[in-house]
C-alpha cells in the first residue's frame, strides 16, 4: 500500500475530517455548533432559552421558524410559555410555542396574518428577525426593516453582509438567530461597547446576587450590599443589567430601588419578625427523584421552586434556611433534626403530587392531633398557602388535609406543612411544572401565603407584600 493511501485510510479510521464543512465546536453537549457561535449558543443553554434538537446536536443551520423564535424570544424575556388556546387557528394549544407566542402578541412583540393566521412554520428572514429583536427590547426602529436593521447594526448586535446589504429577505438560521439574541440580552457579545448605563438605583436587600444573565439559572459572579449605589442600563425581563465599580452583570429589579435613602421594606414592619425562622424543604433529591411524569421529576421541580421562595425572603427580616440547596438527598429524620436545630418557627415542605395521571390540582397537608401544641397554627399555615396557590395557578381546588403519616409534619417541633404544587403525572400540569413561570408563580404563593399567616397571627408585615407584584 503506498503511503499517500495508507494515510487517507489511516485517516478515515481517525475520523481526521480531511475534507468536508469548516469545523465545529462543542456548545453545551452539542457537536454542530460552529466556532463563531459557540459562546452564544453555550450562554442561551445555560439559561435556558436555547433547546438543542436532541441531546448532542442544535440544529445550527436549519432555519428558524416563527415559532422557534416566539419560544427563544419568549423563554429570553420570562414571558408566559404555558401551551394553551391562542388568537390563531394555525396554532393549537398544543403547539409547542403556544404559550410564548399568545404572550408575545400580547406584548405586542410579534403579530399574525389575515385570517386569523400566525403561520407558526414559516422560516424568518434577517429583516422579520431585526424588527422581532427591536420589538422585544425596545429600540426606536421606525416601524420598517431598515430601520430595524440599523437599530441592531448601531448597537453591534448584527452586521451586514459582505455586499454591503443586511441581507433582510436572506432565512436565518438557527446559530446565527442565538449570537443575535445572545448580543441583544448582554453587551458582553457585541462587536463594539454600546452599553449604557443612565439610571441611578440603591440596592434594597441585604445580599444581592448579581448573575452572568437575567435568571437564577446563570451563575453569580458577584454580591452587593444593601444600599450600594449601582448604575442601571437596559431591562430584560424582570431583571436589569447593572454595573457597580468593576462589577457588571444582572439582577433582579424586585431588589433595587430609586432612592438612596428610601424605605427599605424591613424598615416597615414589624420587628418581631427579625426573631422569626422560616424552614423551607423541597422535597426528596439525590437518590431520590420523587414521582416522574414525562420524563421530569420531582425533586428537580421543589428544588427550583423552593429556591426561588428563599429568593423572594431575602428581602424580609425572617431567618431562612433550606434543608437542601442542592440536588442532595437528607433523609427524613435528618430534616425534622435540621428544621429543630435551626429553631424553626414554621416548616414548609414543598412537593408536586402524583397519582398514576388520574388526579389533578393543588392541595397542602398539615398534622392535627388534640396533644399537639402545633395543630391549630399548622391548619392556618396550610390554608393560607393553599388559598394563595390556588389563586395562583388556578387549578382544582383539592383544599386542605390532615395527614398523620407523614414524618416531616408528624415529627415537627414548629408549625409544618407540605404543599402539593400540582399533579407531576397530569399532562397539563406536567406542563405548568415544567415552566419557569408557573414555578415562580408557585413560588410567590408560597410566600405570600407565608406573610398572610403572619398577619393572621397579629405581626405587622403589609410592606413585605409590595415586593411581589
Amino acid at each position: 500500500m503506498k503511503r499517500s493511501t495508507l494515510f487517507i485510510f489511516l485517516a478515515f479510521l481517525l475520523m481526521i475530517p480531511l475534507f468536508g464543512p469548516a469545523p465545529t465546536a462543542q456548545a453545551a453537549g452539542f457537536v454542530d455548533v460552529p466556532s463563531r457561535a459557540l459562546k452564544e449558543v453555550n450562554y442561551l443553554a445555560e439559561g435556558g432559552i436555547a433547546n438543542g434538537a436532541s441531546a448532542t446536536t442544535f440544529a445550527s443551520e436549519k432555519t428558524v421558524t416563527r415559532a422557534e423564535a416566539a419560544a427563544f424570544i419568549g423563554r429570553a424575556l420570562q414571558l408566559n410559555g404555558t401551551k394553551r388556546v391562542t388568537n390563531f387557528k394555525d396554532v393549537a394549544s398544543g403547539n409547542f410555542a403556544s404559550g410564548y407566542i399568545q404572550s408575545a402578541v400580547e406584548k405586542g412583540i410579534l403579530s399574525g396574518y389575515s385570517g386569523g393566521r400566525f403561520l407558526p412554520y414559516n422560516k424568518v428572514t434577517r429583516g422579520e428577525m431585526a424588527v422581532m429583536l427591536s420589538k422585544a427590547f425596545g429600540y426606536e426602529f421606525g416601524g420598517n426593516l431598515s430601520g430595524a436593521a440599523k437599530s441592531l447594526m448601531t448597537r453591534g448586535i448584527a452586521k451586514g453582509l459582505e455586499d454591503g446589504t443586511f441581507g433582510a429577505d436572506q432565512p436565518i438560521i438557527r446559530a446565527d438567530f442565538s449570537v443575535f439574541l445572545a448580543r441583544a440580552i448582554n453587551p458582553d457579545f457585541r462587536t463594539k461597547d454600546t452599553a449604557s448605563f443612565d439610571k441611578t438605583l440603591w440596592v434594597d436587600v441585604d445580599d444581592l446576587n448579581v448573575r452572568t444573565g437575567p435568571s437564577a439559572k446563570y451563575a453569580k459572579n458577584g454580591s452587593l450590599k444593601e444600599s450600594t449605589k449601582i448604575l442601571a442600563g437596559h431591562e430584560v425581563g424582570g431583571w436589569i443589567y447593572i454595573k457597580s465599580d468593576n462589577l457588571i452583570g444582572f439582577a433582579h429589579k424586585s431588589y433595587l430601588r430609586d432612592a438612596e435613602t428610601g424605605s427599605s421594606n424591613r424598615n416597615d414592619v414589624d420587628p418581631r419578625l427579625a426573631n422569626q425562622t422560616i424552614i423551607l424543604d423541597p422535597g426528596h433529591g439525590g437518590s431520590d427523584p420523587g414521582a416522574i411524569g414525562f420524563g421530569l421529576k420531582e425533586k428537580d421541580v421543589v428544588l427550583d421552586t423552593g429556591l426561588k421562595v428563599n429568593e423572594l425572603l431575602k428581602d424580609t427580616p425572617f431567618k431562612v434556611y433550606m434543608t437542601r440547596t442542592t440536588d442532595t438527598y437528607p433523609t427524613l429524620s435528618q430534616r425534622t433534626s435540621f428544621a429543630k436545630s435551626k429553631r424553626g418557627n414554621i416548616f414548609v415542605s414543598i412537593h408536586a403530587n402524583a397519582s398514576n395521571g388520574s388526579g389533578n390540582g393543588t392541595e397542602t397537608l398539615y398534622y392535627s392531633a388534640s396533644k399537639s401544641p402545633y395543630s391549630a397554627d399548622s391548619k392556618l399555615l396550610a390554608t393560607k398557602i393553599q388559598q394563595r396557590m390556588v389563586a395562583a395557578l388556578k387549578l382544582k381546588d383539592r383544599g386542605i388535609k390532615n395527614r398523620n403519616n407523614l414524618h416531616v409534619l408528624t415529627r415537627n417541633s414548629m408549625p409544618a406543612v407540605l404543599a402539593e404544587l400540582a399533579f407531576i403525572d397530569h399532562k397539563k400540569e406536567n406542563d405548568m411544572l415544567k415552566s419557569d413561570y408557573w414555578r415562580t408563580a408557585a413560588a410567590k404563593a408560597i410566600y405570600l401565603g407565608v406573610l398572610d399567616y403572619y398577619k393572621a397571627k397579629g405581626y405587622e408585615i403589609d410592606a413585605l407584600y409590595e415586593t411581589v407584584k
